[in-house]
């Protein structure tokens, strides 16, 4: 009874209460029954025990299991080892279209939205591809902007590669913000405005040491192109591999708005042009070859993205001032044709010169050069 009077005296002091004589010892209905001293490790953590519970069972999430979890992890509600834990599991196995379609669905509920007033286009890759590539597809943002067509591009600093698009454009100067209004006048400027995937996303914050901690990619890698807050009109997306371009074809589709998405057979994340490649678009499914489109088949060596940020920003210079070599520059207007076609369903012939005459024009780097100040 002496134990009792003191639970009731002080309830924060249940490391004092450990007596295993007590006859109160395995009560379950006890309020102090799972707190601990750990303040990272409490009574609210249960139910994520009970999801990794499941998971290491080799049960698959439901829709809504998969949003209830992604919910905890980004409130807080996780401690740091079950993070890694969850997010190590699908490592270990693919991802479910219900999981996927939870988490996005999540993180576009608890994103900063930004509404534009154009019909935009986002050109983003999954990354995790492991090639090390210079930025594909940031560049492709740069030439479609210097053709006329809006781009609301979507970023990150690299996780599983040297260089991100966040990266390369804080390197030349550019001034991440969430502002709206900044945003808009750069579209109407530039024909281009970037958003900083964690100033949009502050759910993702509890993730992000974790993700950088384990430098490989993770399923977070697949939500990047699915969570752009301004949510534009048409997509042109790379993803890793043709099981997770499979996913992105079915999910896209219900949204029935145009997109292409991209996988080179090599392995790679983007049209690398190093051999065939498969696209996922409205129009089915199909397989190219560089040379049925007139371009000639580049090596890995060719389109490697430098071992440091200053290398991968000098090689993107390089390119958007017209000074890139040519396996560079094809591998470039390849993927800006693509997304140009997806805007305007020209032929690729038609979209690759619009391309080719906004980067050797200089109408591309006059872009990088308005959004960086100089």
């Amino acid at each position: 009874m002496q134990v009792t009077s003191v639970n009731n005296q002080h309830p924060g002091n249940n490391h004092n209460i450990t007596i295993s004589t007590s006859p109160f010892h395995n009560i379950t209905t006890s309020p102090f029954h799972n707190i601990t001293t750990s303040p990272h490790h409490n009574i609210s953590t249960s139910p994520m025990k009970n999801i990794l519970k499941k998971l290491y069972s080799y049960q698959t999430l439901t829709y809504d299991e998969a949003r209830e979890t992604l919910h905890k992890v980004s409130s807080g509600e996780a401690n740091d080892s079950q993070i890694a834990s969850f997010v190590t599991i699908y490592l270990l196995r693919p991802i479910t279209i219900d999981e996927l379609r939870g988490f996005r669905d999540v993180l576009l509920d608890k994103c900063l939205a930004v509404e534009l007033p154009d019909q935009t286009i986002d050109v983003c890759g999954t990354g995790g591809d492991e090639k090390n590539t210079f930025n594909i597809s940031t560049l492709s943002a740069f030439v479609l902007a210097g053709a006329g067509i809006k781009v609301a591009k979507h970023g990150n600093y690299g996780v599983s590669s040297v260089s991100g698009s966040s990266n390369v454009l804080e390197h030349f100067g550019y001034q991440f913000t969430a502002d709206a209004h900044v945003l808009r006048q750069q579209l109407a400027d530039c024909n281009l405005c970037f958003m900083h995937a964690p100033l949009f996303h502050p759910a993702l914050k509890a993730v992000a040491p974790i993700r950088k901690q384990l430098g490989i990619k993770t399923f977070f890698n697949m939500l990047g192109p699915l969570v752009n807050p301004a949510k534009p009109h048409y997509r042109m997306v790379g993803v890793y591999n043709l099981e997770i371009a499979r996913m992105y074809h079915y999910l896209l589709q219900s949204e029935q708005r145009p997109y292409c998405v991209v996988h080179a057979l090599g392995g790679y994340d983007e049209i690398s042009l190093t051999g065939e490649f498969k696209t996922f678009s409205q129009q089915g499914e199909q397989i190219f070859h560089p040379n049925q489109l007139n371009l000639a088949v580049v090596t890995p060596e060719s389109i490697f993205g430098g071992d440091t940020v200053e290398e991968s920003a000098e090689i993107f210079k390089s390119i958007l001032t017209g000074n890139g070599t040519q396996s560079q520059n094809a591998v470039v207007l390849a993927n800006t044709a693509f997304a140009i076609q997806t805007v305007t369903q020209q032929s690729f012939t038609n979209c690759y010169k619009q391309a080719q005459d906004s980067l050797l024009s200089g109408k591309a780097y006059g872009i990088l050069k308005q959004l960086s100040n100089g």
